[in-house]
């Protein structure tokens, strides 16, 4: 589903509905990350110019092929930026004109130096050091090589001395959107989120509002560990309308969990698949993006939307985390699933097109005036 109708129609509502956005608040966290934007080089043919590896498996024949040897690997930095899914997320929010309090692991006491474009735009209250990304960009996809040791401050405890629970239930209370994310990475959050749950949420009341949560790839933790992140994440659903986002391979790992497999490689199986996930999971909306469209489940119904497609993404890394902001905003402005699939793809696809967040006006030029929808 996507046509050049329904992306009018979309453009249309969003624009009428984006004044809305400015008085509109959200509260993300609890990672963060300085990125390297790195590219791996086949040939280098001067000091200035090189042929990059392209893909992942060739980079893969590369290392294979030192096996029982060695091999030296040259990186080139393309850019230095702020990471993290949550500041990524909460950066695109904030160019959507939310006014945004960031909580996480930005420097302390001291933000580090990346962040501080972000802090112009956002509130942002730090306890703790970034970890650190390496980010190796193929055309095919990424290779994300990191350095965790500050996440383990990352604690209900250093919440509480360094933000502070007044704080924290403010902002936590008040906002419009709650975004959790990078629970993978965090090895705390879902004590974190216990934690939430007994002491800040009998004090909730009020219209449910809406809050995101993201794993980021569980693939490393235990099926115990993410068996009780989503038992978690369920009991939110009690306080707030719940939005799960997945990838495609997230998707593959939490079906795993409950023993289920995709029946073929379709949009339409990765619908059914999806939809038999979201049964087990007590929660109003299950998002899934691969990378060439997206879906959403609510109600027992999936809507399925195609991309903006590009064979030369001048950036890659971050663009789960716009598209869960697109969807978010859409989701907060009252559109359906349908359209707020489109409002995510149409993010990413802005971002990795650009490599910068996009504007609301920016995302309905894009509906309007890209043809490249789909393979």
């Amino acid at each position: 589903m996507n046509t050049p109708d329904f992306r009018a129609q979309c453009a249309q509502r969003l624009a009428q509905e984006a004044p809305r956005a400015a008085g509109m608040s959200a509260f993300v966290g609890l990672d963060g990350f300085v990125d390297e934007i790195l590219h791996v080089v086949d040939k280098r043919e001067s000091a200035e110019v090189y042929q990059r590896l392209p893909t992942i498996a060739k980079f893969a024949e590369r290392l294979g092929a030192a096996a029982g040897k060695s091999c030296n690997v040259e990186l080139v930095n393309q850019v230095t930026k702020l990471g993290g899914n949550g500041p990524i997320m909460a950066n695109a929010l904030a160019s959507f004109g939310l006014k945004v309090t960031y909580l996480g692991l930005l420097g302390y006491p001291n933000l580090h130096p990346v962040f501080l474009p972000f802090a112009q735009q956002a509130e942002v209250i730090s306890i703790a050091d970034p970890g650190a990304t390496d980010a190796l960009e193929f055309e095919d996809g990424k290779v994300m090589v990191g350095k965790h040791g500050s996440l383990k401050h990352m604690t209900w405890e250093n919440i509480l001395s360094r933000c502070g629970k007044e704080r924290f239930t403010a902002k936590f209370s008040g906002a419009n959107l709650v975004g959790f994310v990078n629970w993978t990475m965090l090895p705390y959050m879902s004590d974190i989120w216990e934690s939430i749950l007994k002491e800040v949420g009998p004090s909730l009341s009020g219209e449910r509002r809406t809050i995101f949560f993201d794993l980021a790839d569980p693939e490393k933790r235990t099926r115990q560990d993410i068996v009780r992140a989503l038992e978690l994440i369920g009991r939110f659903e009690k306080h707030f309308k719940v939005i799960l986002g997945l990838n495609e391979k997230e998707a593959h790992q939490i079906g795993e969990v409950f023993g289920l497999k995709v029946k073929s490689d379709t949009s339409e199986a990765l619908a059914d698949f999806s939809r038999e996930i979201a049964a087990k999971l007590p929660i109003s909306t299950l998002v899934v993006h691969p990378t060439a469209y997206a879906l959403a489940v609510s109600g027992g119904q999936a809507s399925v939307v195609e991309g903006p497609f590009t064979p030369k993404p001048k950036i890659t890394t971050g663009a789960g985390d716009h598209f869960n902001s697109g969807f978010c905003l859409g989701k907060l402005l009252g559109l359906d699933d349908a359209t707020s699939v489109l409002t995510g793809v149409a993010t990413s696809g802005h971002y990795v097109r650009t490599a910068e967040s996009p504007t609301i006006k920016q995302l309905t030029d894009m509906m309007l005036h890209t043809a490249s929808w789909g393979k």
